[in-house]
């Protein structure tokens, strides 16, 4: 049997892309599930963009991950979201 070897190290900076449709809720609901699973989001961790159009926005969030568990919870409550339409 082969030893896995782990792709990321842990703790290490991550940043995590979050698309989706724009709204006066989308920001925050997303930034709400963020703090859920990360301890410490520091000032200016939040970044976003909207779509040329305006119909979407961006948001980078890029934080100190700790465990590949954490990754696998916010990713997941994140992508559960109907107005989600991509995560990076």
């Amino acid at each position: 049997m082969k030893k896995e070897q782990a792709i990321m190290t842990f703790p290490c900076t991550f940043p995590i892309k979050v698309m989706g449709l724009q709204s006066d809720e989308f920001e925050s609901a997303i930034v709400m599930i963020a703090r859920k699973h990360i301890s410490k989001l520091g000032e200016g961790a939040v970044q976003t963009k909207p779509s040329k159009n305006g119909k979407y926005l961006a948001i980078t969030i890029t934080f100190q991950a700790e465990s590949r568990e954490q990754l696998d919870n916010l990713y997941r409550e994140i992508t559960a979201r109907d107005d989600v339409k991509m995560v990076l």
